[in-house]
């Protein structure tokens, strides 16, 4: 697919620089030969996408515990539209990296990326208690500084020891267990988008009138073609308080007749629609002990219990005692 440059979120040693290369070393890989190039934040590297000096772009899209990232879900609806063309799932073990010879006694600064320190706050509370956090803008930022001097710690991918010349304090360090996060390739938009493998996901973000029912409408219109919805998330427009960006991926591809007739209906009620490309759904690699997403269960609170129980739940919210607030 490409033997150029792709930008990912550096320095090098990042969680993002492990993803792709497990993309570009892979056997067979459509994007072997491509030559990775750090970029200072998610931004920058979208923004040398943008500006035509690499011919990719990976970013973190979402994690299994902290959720979206916010600033490729921005990055992604800005202008030129851009579109992702794979997906890359990893799963994220941290080490607590320090300068040869320091002991956990040494240790009164910590850094990582704000998710990396919301993976391993409480363990860093147990082990590391008198230690102040810091957050820098990558976890090998945050190796960076470990090697600079200018903190103790670093809380980051392992594989950051190499590049900085660090040793392990700790390994495995995690609060949740089999932690996931989703990585993105995204792509100028014109390029031949990836064909329809049976297994392949769609993202779009929507903008739409403020008005009840306006959300529900964009639903519909996947719900009554049997499109499988596997995430929605709102992100502010920037333009004005009460508007919002939808972001939604759903199973299926761009290609088949459910998932282009829910789009083409979209693009007749959203006031903006931009399809942010159809790739295929990855899976956590093999050996590794983090599930790869399950099949949804079946829709629960069909029955008359069911009913019952919601009735019984609402007339308890509305009835709570107590003295009314003072008006």
């Amino acid at each position: 697919m490409t033997s150029g440059h792709v930008a990912y979120l550096g320095p090098p040693g990042t969680f993002c620089e492990q993803a792709l290369r497990s993309l570009v070393e892979a056997p067979g890989s459509a994007f072997t030969g491509a030559v990775p190039r750090a970029a200072a934040s998610t931004t920058a590297a979208l923004d040398l996408l943008r500006a035509g000096e690499v011919e990719l772009a990976c970013v973190p899209i979402e994690n299994s515990v902290e959720g979206a990232v916010p600033a490729t879900m921005d990055g992604l609806v800005e202008s030129p539209p851009v579109v992702v063309v794979r997906e890359i799932l990893l799963p994220v073990r941290f080490a607590v990296l320090v300068r040869p010879g320091t002991t956990r006694a040494d240790v009164r600064t910590v850094a990582s990326h704000p998710h990396g320190e919301a993976q391993t706050s409480r363990w860093l509370a147990t082990h590391l208690p008198a230690a102040e956090t810091r957050m820098t803008p990558s976890t090998a930022a945050a190796a960076a500084a470990v090697a600079d001097g200018q903190v103790d710690a670093a809380v980051c991918a392992p594989v950051a020891a190499r590049h900085y010349g660090l040793e392990a304090l700790a390994d495995g360090v995690h609060d949740t267990g089999d932690a996931v996060t989703r990585f993105v390739v995204v792509a100028p938009a014109g390029v031949r988008l990836p064909a329809a493998t049976g297994s392949d996901r769609t993202s779009i973000a929507a903008t739409t009138v403020n008005e009840p029912g306006a959300l529900l409408a964009i639903l519909t219109e996947f719900a009554i073609r049997g499109v499988d919805l596997t995430r929605i998330e709102s992100r502010p427009s920037k333009e004005r308080l009460g508007t919002y960006w939808f972001f939604l991926d759903g199973a299926g591809h761009v290609g088949e007749p459910a998932m282009g007739e829910a789009l083409a209906a979209l693009h007749r009620r959203c006031t903006d629609l931009r399809f942010l490309g159809s790739y295929p759904r990855a899976r956590v690699p093999a050996g590794s002990t983090a599930p790869s997403p399950p099949v949804a269960p079946p829709v629960p609170g069909q029955e008359g219990a069911d009913y019952d129980a919601a009735a019984r739940w609402l007339t308890a919210l509305r009835e709570v005692p107590g003295e009314a607030l003072p008006g």
